[in-house]
């Protein structure tokens, strides 16, 4: 019995199945504030605030229906995502012919306006909230979707030109030599033949955006009021005369990981392959 148990030990700490075991462990520690908030926003406040329970006793879906029946949050939900995609849209465009260029060609102060973009990336948002905030007043921009993702695109971007022109580095410039070669217009080789090879890059340049874009707090709740309020700045503002309505900020909190699983879903092949290439300089 001892050699029996001795060999199962064996097995059980091998270097594969070890490392098994901690990488489920983790994946069980992550989900476990997804799991209460989930539990949270299947409660009244009555049960959140009373009688500690792991599962439920009296679920409902309550709080979800206040969700998308009050204006106020699916309003909310309706800004966040307006202006997310604007800025993913804007960020990307923007981006991928100066990746480009970068990764391409060499021309005076190639490296130091390269380091430029990357600087506006490392200054904190609260650095630009009082200029924003004037000029958007001035020309009529506050509390609009659109006042928010350009404010997102001086870090999105950089970040984005970062990403790409490390993946477009890679290509190598042979394959912009042959296209020529074969008679190819510029235009057919970058559309046909050059961003479907770095679709991965794209990927994970929109990932990064929509991620930072989703979750930036600080310059939405600013640069808006009431008209583009987004879903995080409805979330810091739920105290009420009768208190904090627990349930149904943790319905707003289980729907808001929702659009990230989407995007996640939608990108996850290129998001594998993109963290495994590129280039560190």
């Amino acid at each position: 019995m001892r050699a029996l148990r001795r060999i199962m030990i064996k097995r059980l700490i091998s270097k594969g199945t070890l490392s098994q075991y901690l990488l489920a462990l983790y994946c069980l520690y992550l989900l476990i504030p997804i799991y209460w908030l989930f539990t949270l926003a299947l409660q009244s406040n009555t049960d959140i605030l009373g009688e500690f329970s792991i599962i439920p006793n009296n679920p409902t879906i309550d709080n979800f229906i206040e969700i998308w029946t009050n204006p106020v949050w699916y309003q909310g939900f309706l800004n966040s995502l307006t202006y997310v995609l604007i800025n993913t849209l804007i960020s990307v465009s923007i981006a991928i012919p100066a990746a480009y260029t970068f990764s391409r060609y060499q021309f005076l102060g190639d490296r130091q306006l390269f380091f430029w973009l990357l600087t506006n990336r490392m200054a904190p948002p609260a650095v630009f909230l009082l200029p924003f905030f004037q000029l958007y007043s001035a020309i009529g921009l506050f509390d609009t979707p659109f006042a928010v993702a350009l404010a997102h695109c001086l870090f999105t971007i950089p970040l984005s030109v970062w990403i790409l022109e490390g993946f477009m580095f890679g290509v190598s410039t042979e394959l912009d030599e042959m296209a020529r070669v074969d008679g190819h217009s510029f235009v057919y080789f970058f559309f046909r033949v050059f961003l479907p090879i770095n679709s991965s890059a794209i990927g994970v340049t929109i990932f990064f955006c929509f991620m930072f874009s989703w979750v930036e707090l600080l310059l939405a709740r600013t640069l808006t009021a009431t008209s583009a309020k987004p879903i995080v700045v409805t979330m810091t503002r739920t105290i009420s005369a009768s208190g904090i309505d627990w349930g149904v900020l943790a319905a707003a909190g289980v729907l808001t990981i929702v659009p990230g699983i989407i995007v996640i879903w939608f990108v996850r092949k290129h998001l594998a392959q993109g963290f495994t290439l590129g280039r560190i300089s």
